[in-house]
């Protein structure tokens, strides 16, 4: 196998004609990765998002299959399609919440949605909105509007994306809060397999997503999470500055954050962690 990339927490490998995309333990925030791994958190997100994209079978996806893979990678690895990537990042919000929040504040919209006055952190919004970004290689990923999307790829393929984002978006949140989650938001990633537009990367994890237990929800301030808000917290916390070298995670906020991706997988899909 030929080592092709390697992510701030996956790592892509050419296998013949096919890829094998492989989630590592460690863990990113503000886009630094920290120098601390959270145990089985490879697996967590790998079974998750294979668990939605069975859940979401009507929508093409990359995934050729999540059994047959080298033997070092089995349960964090899945041997997927090769795809022609959309260069933007898709992002749906049901919730006013973090960089959404932020572009709300100063513009009272977020990627040229105009959102009602008078939102407060963690609102629920009038109905799911797309709000896509900038996929960067380097840096921070930017907000742009639909209009640029549609002046980047055809109006066409934009309208596909939004449609796409906001109904994975909606089903997935819907199922979720039969379980007792609220899915804030989420980013999904694109690609072109020919001439198919296909669902790739990760599906409605606790990476991609923000998952807040939903008989806890207060709208007014920040909400107790099931994803890596947690460890964005904490390291907030200790005045690191969010550039490289990121701190060292404490042995007891790496075991709470374990613990937080453990519930959210059992709590969605109805299964027990092993």
């Amino acid at each position: 196998m030929k080592h092709v990339h390697a992510g701030k927490v996956r790592d892509l490998y050419e296998d013949g004609e096919s890829l094998l995309l492989v989630a590592s333990d460690r863990v990113s925030v503000y886009d630094v990765v920290l120098p601390t791994p959270i145990p089985d958190k490879g697996a967590l997100l790998t079974q998750l998002s294979n668990w939605w994209f069975d859940f979401f079978a009507d929508v093409p996806n990359h995934v050729l299959s999540a059994t047959d893979v080298p033997a070092e990678f089995a349960g964090r690895a899945v041997r997927v399609k090769p795809l022609k990537m959309v260069q933007v990042e898709c992002i749906a919000r049901g919730y006013l919440v973090g960089l959404g929040l932020r572009e709300y504040q100063r513009t009272g919209a977020v990627s040229g949605v105009a959102l009602p006055p008078g939102l407060v952190e963690g609102d629920k919004l009038p109905e799911p909105i797309f709000t896509p970004t900038t996929k960067a290689s380097e840096g921070h990923d930017e907000f742009i509007t639909f209009d640029e999307v549609i002046a980047q790829e055809g109006r066409e393929v934009a309208e596909r994306l939004r449609a796409l984002t906001l109904e994975i978006y909606s089903r997935g949140a819907a199922h979720a809060a039969e379980r007792g989650v609220i899915i804030a938001d989420t980013k999904l990633e694109f690609g072109w397999d020919g001439e198919l537009l296909t669902l790739g990367d990760e599906v409605l994890t606790s990476d991609s997503s923000r998952f807040w237990p939903a008989a806890e929800w207060q709208p007014g301030g920040a909400q107790r999470s099931f994803d890596k808000q947690f460890v964005r917290d904490w390291s907030t916390s200790t005045g690191w500055n969010q550039e490289p070298p990121g701190p060292e995670i404490p042995a007891d906020v790496v075991a709470a954050t374990r613990a937080r991706y453990v519930q959210a997988y059992e709590l969605i899909t109805g299964r027990t962690w092993a």
